[in-house]
């Protein structure tokens, strides 16, 4: 089973565009980046850069409005994720329990949809979504 971890680091919502982390928090990271690896569980990860420089794009009335970061209604946002491949919900849980993040830090972890899971019609809909990935 696929199950995505979500990074949502306190504070985050108002971070500067040019905020980085600290070496001691990505050494901290790193070291749980490669446990992640070295048990074969990781399949991909990022981090992401606050959302003062980012963009959403809403589509209120059915045309797109772009709205440049920062959100002020944002209470929290996607710092980074983490894509692992396990066995139950409860592996993610304790790889998330292991996470070195901070005290005002949360990591939401949401299963992935697999295409088997789908309705035969929803698949048939959906022909060629496995190419697309990659």
């Amino acid at each position: 089973m696929r199950f995505m971890m979500l990074m949502i680091p306190g504070g985050y919502e108002s971070a500067a565009p040019d905020t980085m982390p600290s070496a001691e928090a990505v050494q901290a990271m790193m070291k749980f980046n490669e446990e992640l690896k070295k048990a074969g569980v990781l399949l991909a990860l990022d981090g992401l850069h606050p959302p003062s420089s980012g963009a959403r794009v809403s589509f209120k009335g059915g045309k797109p409005v772009v709205t440049d970061g920062p959100f002020a209604e944002v209470k929290e946002v996607l710092g980074g994720y983490w894509m692992l491949d396990v066995r139950s919900r409860e592996e993610a849980i304790e790889w998330a329990r292991r996470c070195p993040a901070s005290e005002n830090d949360v990591i939401e972890i949401r299963r992935v949809f697999e295409m088997t899971e789908f309705p035969e019609d929803v698949q048939k809909a959906a022909e060629g979504f496995g190419e697309l990935k990659g």
